[in-house]
């Protein structure tokens, strides 16, 4: 029995992506399975569909039976001699170029993706927003349909390579005959020629629009990370699908508040009294104010953990935590009954500084009081 075309038993295009290969073989490969379906010739049509699948899920193996179909290419010359008009022309034609499968240009591809730089708010990227944006798209022509031609008229079929987009340029060596592909250049590979450009579009088939697309922001999400949006990029070809559109997202940095992952960070001045004997104070969070115990004692740059109070993970896993870094800070200016309350203070702990900027009499004054 005759093997059909792979990409006939998937029923794809020749150049479906592996994600529509593998579409097609899950629906075919339970539409024939022995178990499911009790024709008689359903154990041979699910046979044939997963070699083909195998086949062409694999690029080497699929790039092999692009060029040689279902021959073996490695059965040396001695195989192709003992074929009945098979000559060294034929082998020349294949190994370069003749016997390679035809790119049909009329064929449907998928659009071009595009790529749009979003700049968010710090808060925007926590807890997520909708925004509409605008960008420069390209869509198909109203004017001519996508076709490129004037309208009442319609592109024809290139006569220089006959629709194939490709010519053969053939030279004869000592070895035999080669047959060289490439793009034909009067129809710049697209096999068809218009001779009344569309005054809208000069025959380019797509225009270039602002559209306005809306976009969610997911919340919980990180500076580049990037979202696609499905079909929102270029137009498909001859009736292909549309490209996607990849939004990057260019989170803006926030006053206060540090992020690392879905950890939260946030250093938060104290006084000096509030340090030694300890407070209850409040403290911002993404979500607002809560209240933080200090101990007695705290030390500068002490770190206080906040459960739950970071950020929601992106993809569902949880929410990060909120770390409070203290610092002590120092009173810049004194007054007199300030400084005499340190001075008694540093006294009773038995470290008395020699202070900056007092007079010579005050300190005379202060040994002879026993300061």
């Amino acid at each position: 029995m005759e093997k059909r075309d792979y990409y006939e038993v998937l029923g794809v295009s020749k150049d479906a992506s592996k994600e529509e290969i593998k579409r097609a073989y899950r629906k075919l490969s339970k539409q024939y399975h022995p178990d499911i379906n009790k024709e008689a010739d359903a154990a041979d049509r699910f046979k044939e569909v997963k070699d083909a699948y195998e086949t062409l899920s694999d690029d080497q193996k699929r790039a092999h039976y692009d060029q040689f179909g279902h021959a073996d290419p490695n059965q040396g010359f001695g195989g192709f001699g003992g074929a009945e008009g098979f000559g060294f022309e034929d082998i020349f034609s294949t190994f370069f170029g003749g016997g390679a499968r035809r790119r049909d240009p009329n064929a449907p591809r998928k659009g071009q993706d595009l790529q749009y730089a979003m700049n968010i708010d710090f808060m925007d990227a926590v807890f997520g927003k909708e925004e509409e944006i605008e960008i420069p798209k390209e869509e198909e022509c109203s004017t001519c349909d996508g076709s490129g031609a004037k309208p009442g008229t319609k592109p024809e079929r290139c006569p220089y390579c006959e629709g194939t987009g490709q010519l053969n340029v053939t030279q004869d060596t000592a070895f035999g005959r080669i047959v060289n592909r490439r793009v034909c250049h009067h129809c710049e590979g697209t096999g068809q020629i218009i001779k009344e450009k569309c005054p809208t579009c000069h025959g380019d088939g797509r225009v270039v629009k602002n559209k306005k697309i809306k976009v969610v922001i997911p919340a919980g999400v990180e500076d580049g990370q990037q979202l696609r949006v499905t079909g929102q990029g270029g137009p498909g070809i001859n009736g292909g699908p549309p490209g996607d559109l990849y939004v990057v997202f260019r989170v803006r940095a926030h006053e206060r508040f540090k992020r690392d992952g879905d950890d939260i960070f946030l250093e938060l001045p104290i006084t000096f009294p509030q340090a030694a004997l300890g407070d209850e104070i409040e403290v911002p969070t993404v979500s607002g104010k809560v209240k933080l115990k200090i101990p007695a004692g705290t030390q500068s740059g002490a770190r206080f953990r906040l459960k739950g109070k970071g950020v929601k993970n992106v993809h569902g896993y949880g929410i990060g935590d909120q770390h409070v870094i203290v610092k002590v800070k120092t009173p810049s200016k004194l007054n007199e009954k300030q400084k005499q309350l340190l001075r008694e203070f540093a006294e009773i702990s038995g470290d008395i500084p020699e202070e900056q900027g007092s007079s010579l009499f005050a300190k005379i004054k202060r040994t002879i009081k026993g300061d």
